[in-house]
């Protein structure tokens, strides 16, 4: 249902989507999750209302990982990166920073 929003918001906002992945078929586990997140300047975790800003690092690892995986050890979805920024979860606060 994210990942269904979060298309809806892209297309009423104009933002291209390059490139998409099924996050059912492809599955992205805690490291590979951090080598994605990691090289990121910010991070924003989305989860309900709520709405986490980090700068990802050595330090916050498993705090990162603990807000941006699910419960099946996936990276949850929809996960995107733009710039030097990775967005997880859907929450329309965190996507007005897409820019």
């Amino acid at each position: 249902m994210s990942c269904t929003k979060a298309q809806k918001y892209f297309e009423e906002n104009g933002i291209e989507v390059v490139e998409t992945a099924n996050a059912r078929k492809e599955k992205i586990d805690h490291d590979a999750a951090w080598q994605l997140i990691g090289a990121q300047r910010k991070a924003y975790i989305g989860k309900g209302k709520k709405v986490l800003e980090l700068t990802p690092d050595d330090e916050n690892r498993e705090e990162i990982l603990k807000a941006a995986m699910g419960r099946s050890g996936n990276l949850r979805a929809p996960a995107l990166k733009a710039g030097d920024k990775m967005f997880i979860g859907f929450n329309e606060e965190i996507y007005n920073n897409l820019s």
